[in-house]
């Protein structure tokens, strides 16, 4: 056991941080064709999301929760997607994915279609500076 947080390699070279919940940092996934983000608890050696405690698995839904809300409102989603996998990288982790009918996915999970396509500079710090302001405003209200 680590008595220290840190964040997984991969996530930290595929994310940009937008900012941080309650208890989880949320980072934005570098894949422009969905509005993607992701929460990771910050907290050492988790792994599996029975391994969060009774009250963190409690602020996790929440927080998910609420980036959900945000998601949808900010870009008119369908609907998002809410899953923790873990296959690949074995942090937890918690995905937030808007969903559209036009979606080069759709209706099927978004995981080995296609090709990650990269936020352009401008894009990306768009997208980063209003899911950072709608984020820090809904997590007041946890």
């Amino acid at each position: 056991m680590n008595n220290a947080f840190s964040l997984h390699p991969q996530l930290a070279a595929d994310t940009t941080l937008v900012t941080d919940g309650p208890l989880s940092h949320v980072l934005l996934m570098n894949d422009a064709r969905y509005p993607w983000l992701i929460l990771v608890p910050k907290r050492p050696d988790l792994v599996d999301y029975d391994d969060l405690s009774p009250e963190d698995r409690i602020t996790l839904g929440n927080e998910a929760a609420a980036v959900s809300q945000v998601i949808k409102r900010r870009f008119d989603a369908h609907k998002t997607n809410v899953a923790m996998l873990g296959n690949m990288v074995p942090q937890l982790h918690c995905h937030v994915v808007g969903r559209f009918k036009d979606d080069p996915a759709w209706p099927g999970p978004i995981w080995g279609v296609g090709t990650a396509e990269p936020y352009d500079e401008e894009a990306g710090r768009d997208r980063l500076a209003a899911l950072r302001a709608d984020l820090i405003s809904a997590f007041k209200h946890l």
